[in-house]
């Protein structure tokens, strides 16, 4: 086998259909096409979503409510979560890195820590976010529930 005795496999390719050569090929004529319409001339393409006259189905739905461009969305956390992840690394802080190595959350996800559960140990938790309920928990157990600061830069002196 070389290259000049290659070919596609017997049925694989097909020829094109060749229209409009004459009434003798039984495609002359209309070419195929029909008689008149917007689709027997040429230049013609349907727009998306067109669904031949009937009301489309993105007019159809309707649409409710406001979604706000701006809203920031966090990844709950709940204290039992916490309880199970210290018991099983033994980490005295808790923060966003250890978190995704353990798939709690993802990269660039913004965390809130929620009181379900029960924190015993005392750790250092770094959160974008904590309920009031949550952060006394922590402090109650002997932690640090801190936010870090984004956007400030330290004083050089």
């Amino acid at each position: 086998m070389n290259l000049s005795n290659l070919k596609p496999a017997k049925g694989s390719t097909k020829e094109r259909k060749r229209v409009g050569r004459g009434q003798g090929s039984g495609m002359g004529g209309t070419s195929t096409r029909g008689h008149k319409g917007a689709q027997s001339r040429s230049g013609y393409s349907r727009k998306l979503h067109f669904e031949g006259g009937q009301m489309p189905l993105q007019r159809r739905v309707p649409k409710f409510g406001f979604k706000n461009p701006t809203r920031v969305e966090y990844k709950p956390i709940n204290l039992d979560t916490l309880q199970a992840l210290f018991e099983k690394t033994n980490a005295a802080v808790i923060d966003a890195a250890l978190l995704q190595q353990n798939g709690l959350m993802g990269k660039g996800d913004l965390i809130k820590i929620l009181n379900r559960g029960e924190l015993m140990a005392a750790v250092e938790v770094h959160a974008h976010g904590f309920s009031a309920s949550a952060k006394e928990a922590i402090e109650k157990a002997g932690g640090k529930a801190i936010v870090p600061e984004y956007g400030k830069q330290e004083e050089k002196n």
